[in-house]
């Protein structure tokens, strides 16, 4: 069964830091996929695919290594 999990990450502004989250999220334990929904120099929308639920300091650990900060949603 799979979990799906949605993320704000700020400050991404093209193709090259999508990529740079996106690997280090399928770095994480259990994921399966990875994807972004680019708004460049805004709020992106990550949505994250795994087999297992996800710890949200180790996701927010991962956008971190990645450069990127997570931010709440504001819906």
């Amino acid at each position: 069964m799979s979990n799906t999990t949605t993320i704000n990450v700020s400050g991404m502004t093209c193709g090259h830091f999508v990529n740079s989250v996106t690997e280090e999220l399928t770095g994480l334990k259990g994921v399966e996929n990875v994807t972004v929904d680019l708004n460049a120099g805004g709020v992106s929308e990550v949505t994250i695919t795994s087999t297992l639920t996800l710890d949200p300091a180790e996701i927010g650990e991962a956008v971190a290594e990645a450069g990127y900060l997570v931010v709440a949603n504001n819906a």
